[in-house]
């Protein structure tokens, strides 16, 4: 469940966003938290070169 804190606060501020009529800043967190996530998917893993 710990794994959902940082979805759920991202979904509280869009909420808020939107409620507060800053549907503009709204998007802008939305796209960039999607961005971020899809970063953190698919960037290459760090890789250490020990002899």
């Amino acid at each position: 469940m710990r794994g959902f804190g940082p979805w759920l606060a991202v979904l509280a501020v869009v909420l808020l966003l939107s409620a507060l009529r800053l549907r503009t800043l709204a998007t802008v967190v939305s796209l960039a938290w999607l961005a971020w996530c899809v970063w953190t998917w698919v960037r290459p893993a760090r890789r250490n070169h020990r002899p």
